[in-house]
């Protein structure tokens, strides 16, 4: 397939950003400087060039800048110029007023909705608040492991944003004295549709995940034996069609109502479901390993998708925003990460408080100084 890279961007009124512009000519790069500089917002502002709230995933309203004594955000823009093979398309997001909760999508200047960016950027992201993953609750699990669905599946996002309104719905209706049945039985058709394929995309990710893992064995990165626990992903894992998962999940949260109303929560459905994931060498679960194997776990996932979506036929390459991830890493895996990065062919932005992080990609990738929200490209790297 044709590659796809980003070979400009430029910030408005985002974040610490009153304005700044970034040449990369479809190159990787890194970015290092002092804690604060503004390092993450750069990687931000490339993740919401696709569908969703971007890597940190806070609302659109907080996303402009604020000068001292502002009470709300600017409006802001984020824009690029993305190249897929040989034909150049401009890019952008923003909202058009200050505190604005929507954003607007153009893709060269037209108004399109969110779900087209996906088309033309495809971002595959790491960030420190997943240091912690394999310690943290199920639900941040969850959260990383469907983000890199819908990386494959961009379809996933719509599937599983359906299914947990119909899910808030239904808890509310089951916290009235006398909910009705018939509204009950409309929003549970919904969750199980929307829940069979969320479970679908999800065991159908994980099988090609596992492939992808278990070809990188040479790679400086641990194996990862990897599983998903929920009963419903269990169901699709074994070949049962959609559809009859659907079949099954209605009448479980139907004869579920009475428990879920006393729990205020549904305590069945794919939204309980979790990613677990064992160091195979040591034969021991992620979270009982090193703060340095665990990261090198997750990246080596993270990879695995990026180098299984790099062969994919119908859609962009993915680009790879790789925020501190090099922190708990030894100059072994470092490098290997580097390596990795460079052999499949894509674009990277990796951030960093040391420029001597990344003394192994000079030469293969452009160095930013950032400071105080400003750019400075070093050069002959």
């Amino acid at each position: 397939m044709a590659k796809s890279a980003l070979l400009s961007l430029a910030l408005t009124d985002f974040r610490s950003y009153e304005h700044a512009e970034l040449l990369t000519d479809g190159a990787s790069v890194f970015l290092f400087g002092p804690n604060g500089a503004g390092k993450t917002n750069l990687l931000e502002a490339i993740s919401l060039l696709s569908p969703g709230r971007g890597l940190r995933g806070v609302p659109i309203s907080e996303l402009g800048r604020r000068a001292p004594g502002e009470a709300a955000g600017r409006a802001w823009s984020v824009s690029a110029l993305v190249r897929t093979g040989e034909e150049d398309t401009r890019i952008g997001t923003g909202v058009e007023a200050a505190g604005a909760a929507r954003r607007i999508v153009r893709i060269d200047g037209e108004t399109v909705p969110p779900g087209r960016l996906a088309d033309h950027l495809r971002p595959v992201w790491l960030t420190p608040a997943q240091d912690r993953l394999f310690l943290e609750g199920a639900s941040e699990r969850r959260r990383f492991f469907d983000r890199l669905v819908f990386a494959a599946e961009p379809a996933h996002a719509a599937h599983a944003s359906a299914y947990e309104r119909a899910l808030r719905e239904r808890s509310r209706l089951l916290a009235e004295p006398e909910p009705d049945p018939a509204w009950l039985a409309a929003l549970e058709a919904r969750m199980a549709e929307s829940g069979a394929l969320m479970a679908d995309a999800r065991a159908r990710t994980l099988t090609a995940l596992q492939a992808e893992v278990d070809a990188r064995a040479e790679r400086p990165f641990p194996q990862a034996g990897l599983a998903l626990t929920g009963e419903w992903e269990a169901l699709a894992a074994s070949g049962l069609p959609p559809a009859e998962v659907q079949a099954r999940l209605a009448p479980a949260l139907a004869r579920g109502r009475e428990r879920d109303a006393a729990a205020g929560r549904a305590l069945t459905g794919p939204h309980r479901g979790d990613l677990a994931v064992v160091h195979r060498e040591k034969d021991r679960p992620a979270a009982e390993c090193s703060t340095g194997e665990q990261k090198a776990l997750i990246l080596n996932l993270v990879l695995a998708q990026a180098a299984r979506l790099s062969r994919a036929e119908s859609q962009p390459n993915p680009i790879l925003l790789l925020d501190e991830a090099a922190a708990h890493l030894d100059a072994r895996r470092r490098a290997g990460l580097f390596d990795e990065i460079e052999a499949l062919g894509l674009q990277a932005f990796l951030t960093g408080v040391d420029e001597q992080l990344f003394v192994d990609l000079e030469g293969r990738a452009r160095g930013v100084r950032v400071d105080a929200g400003q750019l400075a490209i070093l050069e002959d790297r």
